[in-house]
């Protein structure tokens, strides 16, 4: 994977869980932010200032917490750049209104709470961008924090000159700027490295011991109830009837179909029926399946070996169905059948495969969601596009991947 590749992975999309872990302390400071904005705005002013901008400070402070609250959220995942641009918007904008609604001579730094606000803003959000985003947020935020603690130093003087002041101003948010982008690009190169060293030892040759095991005991059943049995019978017998012609007719055409079942299974159909046994159902003609990438694989492979271990899945009531995307699934994905577009839908029909999942759950949705909502972020960081149905005793998912 290239350099650039690397910069645009984020330590969320390495590692879902420990994204979905961390996101209290983004809750936290931003209900911190807004709790700390809210009691300096009205108790510890030098300033009388502006009522209405203070109000409007906290609001904004609010909003880019709201923002984070909700682009965080692993059913949202991955987090999204409009988001960050618009968390970073609503601070900077802040920063600004707090200034101006202490317009005056505020001889306390602790007053100018904007400083420290926007510096933990980035480190609210260090897990769900890369670096370069987090850098660029972070310079961003001090510059504005330097431009308009300068501007009020110059215009109120005080025993401090412009330039420090201005440096005050910044010094918080670049300093944690760069903690947090040091650990968003540390973390994305760990993670790479140990993702190449875990692919060193291939998935498909662990995919293909796998399912030439199960070849192989099948088969061995097969010889142990049917073969072994006949030729024992045989042996006893001196005539071999048209019976015995036909029952070894039916064994061979047995043996037949279950080479055959056996040389078109997929990783797939092995890893479901490994966990579920024979009962599920799994409609997947084209061998659809064997198009997912490495990663895409482990992720299903997991999710399918939580659910089908889980005591209220009922196999039976479990069905996989996987198929291209057509141009009709495409345009109802827009909600505007009209706007179809047969000559990007048929793009879209050999670049996409839709994957569907039904489980038969016996659980209230608040179990299922109890149950599987760390593989839901796992999932959902993998394939964006996941739509998860919860329905009491019932779960079912659909997502989408680009034929690899």
């Amino acid at each position: 994977m290239s350099a650039t590749t690397e910069a645009r992975r984020t330590a969320q999309q390495y590692d879902p869980l420990g994204a979905m872990g961390s996101r209290p302390l983004a809750i936290g400071l931003g209900a911190a932010s807004i709790v700390w904005a809210l009691l300096v705005s009205v108790f510890d002013r030098d300033v009388v200032g502006s009522p209405t901008l203070s109000a409007l400070t906290v609001i904004l402070v609010a909003a880019s917490a709201a923002v984070v609250f909700t682009a965080s959220s692993p059913f949202r995942a991955p987090f999204p750049r409009w988001a960050f641009v618009a968390h970073v918007g609503l601070l900077g904008l802040a920063s600004v209104t707090s200034v101006a609604a202490q317009w005056g001579p505020d001889r306390s730094a602790l007053n100018d709470f904007m400083s420290l606000i926007t510096a933990t803003g980035i480190v609210m959000v260090a897990p769900y961008r890369p670096w370069t985003d987090l850098t660029i947020g972070g310079a961003l935020l001090a510059v504005v924090n330097a431009a308009t603690w300068g501007v009020g130093a110059a215009t109120f003087p005080h025993e401090i000159p412009v330039a420090v002041a201005a440096f005050l101003a910044a010094a918080p948010t670049l300093v944690l700027t760069a903690a947090s982008a040091v650990f968003a690009w540390t973390f994305a190169g760990l993670a790479e490295r140990v993702q190449i060293r875990a692919g060193s030892y291939s998935v498909e040759r662990a995919e293909r011991d796998g399912i030439a095991a199960s070849v192989q005991q099948d088969r061995s059943t097969i010889l142990a109830r049917d073969v072994a049995p006949f030729f024992a019978e045989l042996r006893t017998r001196e005539v071999i009837t048209d019976a015995d012609r036909e029952r070894a007719r039916l064994i061979a055409d047995g043996i037949r179909r279950a080479m055959v079942a056996d040389a078109d299974r997929t990783w797939f159909e092995q890893a479901v029926r490994v966990e579920g046994g024979d009962a599920p159902v799994v409609d997947d003609p084209g061998g659809l399946a064997a198009l997912l990438d490495a990663d895409q694989r482990s992720v299903v492979r997991t999710f399918l070996r939580a659910a089908f271990r889980a005591s209220t899945v009922d196999p039976a009531g479990f069905r996989a169905t996987l198929r291209r995307a057509d141009a009709q699934d495409d345009a109802a994905t827009r909600g505007d059948p009209a706007r179809a577009d047969p000559a990007r839908d048929e793009a879209a029909r050999d670049a996409r495969v839709l994957l569907e999942l039904d489980l038969a759950v016996a659980d209230s949705d608040v179990g299922i969601h109890r149950t599987f909502d760390p593989y839901f972020a796992v999932l959902r960081v993998t394939f964006p596009d996941l739509d998860v149905a919860v329905r009491p005793s019932a779960l079912a998912l659909r997502f989408s991947y680009d034929q690899h």
